[in-house]
């Protein structure tokens, strides 16, 4: 039997046969190079080795917007390599990111904010961020037109917010996070968690700010939002601006402690945490005090105590989960304690707090319990 002699084509002729099928098909998203290598038509040609970065940075000063938005596609998949990270952050090349942050084209601002997010995946990227001046121009991207690149402004200052000299840097930011809060939502539910977020993270390291534009009146309202990500971010935010004594002041004064009480009933483990450690903070004042006792919030906390028993003796992993809501209940029930109606209350749960301090794994979680022994129990 004769077998004819196959010849492999040239890559020069595999190359034109699939650029002219390529040419014939309307979706098209590849090109193919005489050489026989492939590049995506979406992607700018990207150098070898250490000269992709800088090579990158300068066709970006092209006044094409088709060809930045290619070039910034390629940047956003290099960044992805940690040695491509570390080049861009240290190259000098923020000051060109501020520009394409004012860029007219929405599509090339979209994707700066989206290799932002990317840059500030890594620490080192965040720090850069921050001793860069590109904070402020980041803030008034948080008007854009495009929801996606708000989306992505938001993500990068959350992500800059994670450290405590970020949350301190965009202190300055508060008034323009509170402002976006006033604003319907209701169709951003993302960046509203996002929002609430950047907004706790920030009210931990300084409060003020937040409670002299009326922070938690605001707050109060995302409480009762449907989304379980938003009410437990809004709680957590409230969470740290119940710390300072005028923070106090303001929960009491604008009834929040009634939408407290009643998440202390939702079905989300972290809601639940955030609410008790709101009241917890809360009641050292005696007006705090007086308005848990009045609501009858007493026999929940106590319910959510004997339940971490039950959960211990079940499932370890939960009970852990649940361990800082029980401190903050038994810490909460210690100040009610401190008030002659509220000892004369929980004279009744002695046994229960005896338990917790005898049988209890965990080592604060006794402590606490016989903290709020020694006050139910104490006379005169």
């Amino acid at each position: 039997m004769h077998m004819r002699h196959f010849r492999p084509r040239p890559l020069q002729e595999i190359g034109c046969a699939a650029l002219s099928r390529s040419k014939g098909s309307g979706s098209d998203q590849l090109r193919v190079h005489m050489s026989g290598s492939v590049v995506s038509r979406t992607r700018a040609p990207v150098a070898f080795g250490r000269r992709a970065v800088p090579r990158l940075f300068e066709e970006l000063r092209d006044p094409d917007p088709e060809r930045r938005i290619r070039t910034l596609n390629s940047l956003c998949d290099l960044v992805h390599d940690p040695e491509r990270l570390y080049q861009t952050v240290t190259g000098g090349f923020m000051d060109q990111i501020q520009v394409l942050l004012k860029d007219e084209n929405q599509a090339v601002r979209r994707k700066t904010c989206e290799l932002l997010h990317l840059l500030t995946s890594h620490s080192l990227g965040r720090q850069s961020l921050l001793v860069s001046s590109l904070v402020s121009p980041l803030s008034q991207l948080l008007d854009d037109p495009s929801g996606s690149c708000r989306t992505s402004i938001h993500r990068v200052l959350n992500r800059l917010a994670l450290l405590p000299a970020g949350a301190q840097a965009l202190l300055p930011l508060v008034p323009k996070l509170m402002q976006k809060l006033k604003e319907d939502q209701e169709d951003q539910e993302e960046e509203l968690v996002l929002l609430l977020s950047t907004l706790s993270s920030c009210c931990r390291s300084d409060a003020v700010p937040a409670l002299s534009l009326d922070g938690v009146a605001l707050l109060r309202h995302k409480l009762e939002h449907q989304r379980t990500e938003v009410r437990r971010n809004a709680a957590g935010t409230m969470k740290e601006l119940s710390v300072p004594l005028e923070g106090k002041r303001q929960i009491c004064e604008e009834a929040v402690i009634p939408v407290l009480a009643a998440l202390l009933l939702d079905e989300d483990l972290e809601v639940q945490t955030n609410s008790a450690g709101t009241i917890m903070n809360t009641v050292i004042l005696t007006e705090g005090k007086r308005q848990v006792l009045d609501l009858d919030v007493v026999p929940v906390l106590l319910d959510l105590v004997s339940k971490q028993d039950q959960d211990q003796n079940q499932d370890q992993e939960v009970w852990i989960r649940r361990r800082s809501l029980i401190l903050f209940c038994l810490r909460t029930l210690t100040s009610v304690a401190e008030a002659p109606e509220g000892r004369v209350l929980l004279l009744d749960q002695v046994p229960l707090l005896v338990h917790q301090t005898q049988e209890d794994q965990d080592q604060e979680v006794r402590r606490a319990a016989k903290t709020a022994l020694r006050v139910v129990t104490w006379t005169p």
